[in-house]
């Protein structure tokens, strides 16, 4: 068994999933570890959303900060199922916030 689990784990399909996944995992430390997250600085659930989405917002401004002008955009993902259900049923729209004022 242990042949064969080790042995699926080198399959590229598994090491795709892994590199998600891997990431995910890299921003949840960040935010429990380096922002104090663990904790709440309030009571109730709406204030606790609030410090949650403000912290989030500040970690999104301080990777941006961070990189430097010489790295080259990202690309555009690709859109989604529902962006593109919107796109021929909607009202007319970008496929990507990143095209907006290009």
């Amino acid at each position: 068994m242990q042949v064969r689990v080790r042995a699926e784990q080198q399959t590229p399909e598994r090491k795709a999933r892994y590199a998600v996944r891997s990431g995910v995992g890299g921003t949840i430390d960040e935010f429990a570890h380096g922002h104090g997250m663990r904790r709440c600085r309030y009571r109730g659930q709406n204030e606790s959303r609030l410090q949650h989405v403000l912290t989030a917002i500040a970690v999104n401004i301080e990777r941006l900060s961070s990189r430097s002008a010489a790295e080259e955009a990202s690309p555009p993902r690709p859109p989604t199922a529902f962006m593109t259900f919107l796109g021929h049923n909607g009202p007319p729209r970008p496929n990507s916030w990143r095209t907006l004022g290009t």
